[in-house]
């Protein structure tokens, strides 16, 4: 199809302003999809997606549409995750097209990834229109919201389509949008091949699947294609475009957006991102803003059951396959066995992974507190990546900690300031600005350690705003902190896989309240018990767990007191050799105890 007949546009809202419900109502209205087959929710085919909200794996379709004026238009809609944690494959999916939707719940308003998702589209200099969804509500409020979008992201919002995706109002006011307003694509289709990447999964039949853009020139099968970030050569085995259903085609031209099959086997060697040009005439220079996609937070996976660590195994393998940001590797710890070290992009990210490990492959796993990436310069001069605490060299080796900040912007209600900022400065933030988006809506920007935020931050926001506070982050440079390491202790043995990082302000008091939880969630035994929290040598916290006690003095009626002493002694001595063979089982909710070691603070 012609060029000027094309649209790539995306959607981009914060969660649950209605993004998914218009993706249906767009479906319905282009007829790409019959009434028998219509569902909610169709592009977000994962029962994780539904349940949460959320989309976790971006999709593209590609759309026939007749405009008013008779003419036949190709739109593809680039769908996005919905998550923070995949700021990047954002970012991405955003820089195949040429135009974006800006939805904003009337109610509502501007929320923190509205914000962020808005610049993110602004600066990569794509076109945008606003439309203000959920009109039907009778908490809806659309002229303020247009004036919010207005002073807040600096759109014109005087022309913002009013919408109700879930009555169907206002559809056919988008697509002549998306028409007029849009503009089309402007690739050269004599220029050499330059397509982006910005999604892979894998196929059972076909092996690895790419999404693509091609930015100039044509790609044919039968073509042999070369990625630029990893040098690899392949020949183009299958084209073909989501209708919403596969449809095969011969050739893509500047412009077009699509799936591509070359016979990779490894979804390793696809970074979303890349460019794919062809061998005989490579272009010169890459698409811009690629980068290699890092996991930030890491957290040990083992099977309760030690039978299931080769179904773990494969269950991670067969994961990881259609998620490249999710990384992993074989560990040992002493308290749990055999399991895997893995990395995430996110906190979300890690619950999706571990809840589909848990629902897809019936595994029951125990997870162990999750950690960022800290980096440390030893005395030798050398930098080191951590990524678990068991692995820190002990302190006289270390020269100087480093740990990742990441960029917060928070939206509120001015009513919850005092708590909110309260919140920031306990998380050891630094204020970098705060404005007034009208009289009752706040926005601040804090500077913060990923480290505080990973867990339960997002939680304590939503609590002390009553949940109307919203937050969107982006992972910033590393940073000098004093750091130290915290060593938790069973009955004298270092129980490796409870090990955690923390400020040295705050590692005594994190040292106390995981001691006190472990014995909360550790039965008694026949013997005593002993839980230490240590910094280095040096113990900070100590409890015990009592030990079950037999009432050895039962069958004493009377006689000698000698008589009752030797029985106790007997005892004593008894629970002594139990204590130095036994063996301390830790129950999963123990492991949990460290996890949000911060909320009885």
């Amino acid at each position: 199809m012609e060029q000027n007949k094309i649209r790539n546009f995306s959607i981009i809202a914060h969660i649950d302003h209605g993004k998914t419900t218009l993706s249906d109502r767009i479906l319905e209205a282009t007829k790409a999809v019959s009434p028998r087959e219509m569902q909610e929710q169709y592009l977000d085919g994962m029962e994780l997606e539904r349940e949460r909200g959320i989309t976790i794996k971006a999709h593209t379709v590609s759309l026939k549409y007749s405009a008013p004026d008779g003419e036949e238009y190709l739109l593809n809609l680039i769908d996005t995750p919905g998550h923070v944690d995949f700021h990047y494959e954002v970012s991405r999916a955003l820089a195949a097209c040429e135009g974006a939707l800006l939805v904003v719940d009337a109610s509502q308003g501007v929320e923190a990834q509205t914000l962020a998702n808005a610049y993110l589209a602004v600066d990569l200099g794509l076109e945008i229109i606003p439309v203000i969804n959920k009109i039907d509500l009778p908490s809806a409020q659309p002229e303020k919201v247009k004036q919010e979008i207005e002073d807040v992201i600096g759109l014109p919002a005087k022309e913002a389509i009013l919408a109700s995706a879930k009555e169907k109002r206002g559809i056919d006011e988008i697509l002549d949008a998306i028409v007029k307003k849009l503009p089309h694509p402007k690739g050269n289709l004599d220029a050499p091949l330059k397509a982006i990447i910005f999604d892979s999964w894998y196929d059972s039949y076909r092996g690895v699947v790419t999404l693509i853009r091609v930015i100039d020139g044509i790609v044919s099968v039968g073509d042999k294609i070369k990625f630029l970030a990893t040098g690899q050569e392949y020949i183009v085995e299958g084209l073909g475009k989501f209708s919403p259903m596969p449809v095969a085609v011969k050739n893509f031209q500047a412009g077009e957006v699509g799936f591509l099959i070359a016979g990779l086997k490894d979804p390793k060697e696809i970074m979303i991102g890349d460019t794919i040009t062809l061998c005989s005439t490579p272009c010169e220079k890459p698409f811009p803003g690629f980068r290699k996609v890092k996991p930030m937070v890491f957290a040990g996976l083992y099977p309760v059951d030690p039978n299931d660590y080769p179904k773990l195994r494969d269950a991670l393998e067969k994961l990881s396959l259609n998620d490249s940001s999710f990384v992993y590797e074989p560990e040992t710890s002493e308290a749990l066995g055999f399991g895997f070290r893995c990395g995430f992009l996110g906190f979300l990210h890690m619950e999706i992974v571990q809840e589909r490990l848990e629902r897809e492959f019936a595994l029951n796993l125990i997870t162990t507190a999750p950690n960022v990436v800290y980096k440390i310069k030893t005395t030798k001069g050398e930098i080191v990546e951590i990524e678990n605490p068991s692995k820190l060299p002990e302190p006289h080796l270390i020269e100087e900690f480093y740990e990742p900040y990441a960029d917060v912007t928070v939206f509120t209600r001015s009513e919850y300031i005092g708590n909110i900022l309260k919140l920031f400065e306990e998380k050891r933030g630094k204020q970098k600005s705060f404005n007034y988006a009208s009289k009752d809506t706040v926005i601040i920007q804090y500077e913060i350690p990923l480290s505080e935020i990973i867990v339960d931050f997002y939680d304590k926001l939503k609590t002390f705003s009553r949940g109307y506070a919203s937050m969107d982050y982006v992972i910033g440079d590393y940073k000098e902190a004093d750091l130290v390491k915290v060593d938790i202790l069973v009955n004298g043995k270092l129980v490796d896989a409870l090990s955690f990082i923390s400020h040295k302000s705050k590692a005594e008091s994190r040292g106390r309240i995981a001691a006190s939880k472990l014995k909360e969630g550790i039965p008694k035994q026949l013997f005593e018990v002993v839980i230490q929290a240590a910094i280095s040598s040096r113990v900070i916290a100590r409890t015990v767990v009592k030990p079950l006690r037999k009432n050895v003095l039962a069958k004493c009626y009377g006689g000698d007191i000698t008589r009752k002493r030797k029985l106790l002694e007997k005892q004593k001595e008894g629970k002594k050799r139990m204590k130095m063979v036994g063996e301390v089982s830790i129950p999963q909710e123990a492991f949990l105890a460290v996890l949000r070691v911060d909320e009885e603070k």
